[in-house]
């Protein structure tokens, strides 16, 4: 079921980020401010060094902004130590990353149920069974990274991102690393998580098909959002891109 509620999960307000010092000082963000919708798809995209990648990281609380404040359900990052930043994380942020990074040794299952056990919490059988269903993955819950495919795998990352029922889940590149059928169907999960179970997701990418799957697309382009638009054609996605590459 959906989270009750509606409204931001996450606020981003006037947001910088500045790297290197004196002549090598490079600003990756100039003072982004935006909310992430609950229960939305949202979509993150620009040319290679826009922004978009050190934006994820600031909002998921990987990094912190040079200036500006981000805050997860009400509470700011800026106020917590490292401790109460990583029991944050783990409570509210589900990762899916382009190269799976995924555990060789691990089990299906077990690369799913790791968040909950380094959280030191035990899993919902109904909630879990239910996951690896509409995952795909219920005949290849004892298989080993190695056994499956690049598609298999994604939907086990998939999976282990969902598995805590996270306030958002960030997706940096979901699809980057697999064959334009198989990206199809993890878009199509990508999707369903969002539109079945109310799953909040903000995803980074480069493709205009999976930009064009979202509720809301973000163009950063030098550390700006330029663009904000609904919902489009991956038409009017690609139109949007050349318009930004051609500056």
């Amino acid at each position: 079921m959906p989270p009750e509620g509606n409204g931001a999960v996450i606020t981003a307000k006037d947001v910088t980020r500045v790297y290197g010092q004196g002549e090598t000082t490079g600003q990756a963000l100039r003072g982004v401010s935006l909310d992430v919708a609950r229960g939305k798809l949202t979509a993150v995209m620009g040319p290679s060094g826009s922004g978009k990648s050190t934006l994820m990281h600031i909002l998921a609380g990987l990094d912190a902004p040079t200036s500006g404040e981000v805050t997860i359900e009400g509470t700011g990052l800026s106020t917590l130590d490292d401790t109460a930043l990583t029991k944050l994380r783990r409570q509210h942020i589900g990762f899916v990353f382009q190269f799976f990074n995924l555990l060789p040794m691990l089990s299906a299952e077990e690369n799913i149920r790791l968040p909950l056990s380094i959280a030191g919490r035990k899993s919902d059988p109904t909630w879990f069974e239910e996951l690896l269903h509409a995952m795909g993955l219920t005949d290849r819950r004892s298989h080993r990274p190695a056994e499956l495919s690049g598609g298999q795998q994604q939907r086990v990352a998939i999976a282990r991102a969902l598995v805590s029922r996270p306030t958002v889940v960030f997706a940096d590149e979901p699809t980057g690393n697999l064959d334009s059928a198989t990206s199809g169907e993890i878009l199509e999960l990508m999707r369903a998580s969002v539109d079945s179970f109310g799953q909040s997701t903000v995803m980074v990418t480069h493709a205009a098909r999976a930009a064009a799957m979202a509720d809301r697309i973000l163009f950063l382009d030098d550390g700006l959002i330029v663009r904000d638009l609904g919902r489009v054609t991956s038409h009017e996605v690609l139109s949007v891109m050349e318009e930004l590459a051609g500056r």
